[in-house]
């Protein structure tokens, strides 16, 4: 969320007064997939407009074919115009009726993800996008701005080549981003692909041609070696990716004598020290729920089978892995959980453990106090603000 704040930021640097304070927004969502910690199908992109965002703006539209997903939309936006159908339901002439300058989407993106099947244009949840891609060039009145976000990944697939040569058909000047909420101090890792576009001939000020920034410009002066270069039509990702979990069950991790405790090597704890040393990020705990959290504490069975694979941060930790829709049903890979006992040293706890009968396993590591983070903590690290309802 905070990444696309900072990217309406910069279009506003880039627009005229005059011209932003009519601008009026379509936003497009193709598919829908579950609602649980997907808050571009909840319509989070709207929450990165006004107040937050300081660029004025009114949402002519909302499109997304969910029903679970307008409910939440409708209750946070009674007023906003929703459409209840998918993209290609929406005629051009439609479109064009919308009289919108600005264009806000997040395309489905599993055809994208780097552990799926990466279909890219030949899985049919890629087609609301193309049918945008399609559109685009044929409506009566360009918009004006695009920002569209998307999984890492992206970045490489056919459909982000015709996105670009559809970008530069119409005659947008733009500017890839790989982002993570850490990059502007929240501590999660979820590296994300953003684009923002602006219909003008002159280059954006900040503009990097042929390379996909890793940060945020302080400045209009971008250093390439820190970045992502495009080099002869194939992306070439430098190795600087300090947000990208690493999986504790490769062949990496494999070798017995790197193995300190749990499924983690030294490399690996080392990069987590790194992460937590690194005063840009806030803490946790500015992120966490007062009162009573006993429900979501760790099951005895899932501490048993899975204690080797948890991911534990602390509420004084400035990292936490990126959370996926299966966090609270499925443990590895789907989000950090939270050790709430924080006088208690975990390495004892485990190196503890291997002698240990089932129940005196469950009675240690229990005195480590391990929770999921609750749905609202899981909405602070997303960037949603307070007052935002989940329903």
């Amino acid at each position: 969320m905070e990444e696309l704040r900072e990217g309406l930021r910069y279009l506003e640097g880039i627009g005229t007064p005059q011209e932003d304070q009519q601008s009026q927004l379509t936003w497009t969502l193709g598919g829908s997939q579950r609602l649980n910690h997907q808050p571009k199908n909840i319509h989070g992109l709207d929450l990165s407009l006004p107040p937050k965002s300081r660029v004025p703006a009114h949402v002519v539209a909302a499109i997304d074919v969910s029903t679970v997903a307008n409910e939440v939309y409708k209750h946070n936006f009674p007023h906003t115009h929703l459409l209840a159908k998918t993209i290609e339901g929406i005629s051009l002439e439609e479109f064009d009726k919308l009289s919108f300058n600005m264009i806000l989407m997040s395309p489905p993106c599993q055809p994208f993800t780097r552990i799926g099947l990466q279909g890219d244009m030949s899985d049919r949840r890629t087609n609301s996008f193309l049918y945008i891609l399609d559109i685009l060039p044929r409506l009566q009145k360009l918009p004006k701005y695009i920002l569209l976000e998307n999984v890492k990944g992206f970045e490489v697939s056919s459909t982000r080549g015709l996105l670009i040569q559809t970008m530069e058909a119409c005659g947008f000047q733009y500017q890839e981003f790989l982002l993570s909420p850490s990059s502007l101090g929240i501590p999660n890792s979820r590296l994300r692909y953003f684009l923002i576009a602006k219909l003008q001939s002159e280059p954006l000020c900040f503009q990097a041609p042929g390379q996909i920034l890793m940060e945020f410009p302080n400045s209009g002066t971008v250093q390439p070696q820190e970045y992502a270069v495009v080099e002869e039509g194939k992306l070439r990702v430098r190795t600087r990716e300090p947000d990208v979990c690493l999986d504790s069950s490769s062949t990496q991790c494999s070798g017995q004598d790197s193995i300190l405790f749990k499924h983690e090597t030294a490399a690996d704890i080392d990069r987590k020290r790194q992460q937590d040393s690194d005063l840009s990020v806030q803490m946790l705990k500015g992120f966490l729920e007062d009162g009573d959290t006993a429900q979501y504490l760790l099951p005895a069975k899932s501490l048993l089978r899975y204690a080797l694979l948890l991911d534990i941060v602390k509420p004084t930790s400035r990292r936490s892995m990126c959370f996926t829709k299966g966090y609270g049903s499925y443990i590895e890979g789907t989000g950090s959980v939270l050790q709430t006992a924080e006088d208690v040293q975990i390495e004892n706890i485990y190196k503890s453990l291997p002698d240990l009968p089932p129940e005196e396993k469950i009675a240690k590591l229990s005195m480590l106090k391990l929770r999921y983070f609750t749905p609202k903590e899981i909405a602070n690290l997303l960037g949603f603000p307070p007052e935002f309802a989940q329903f």
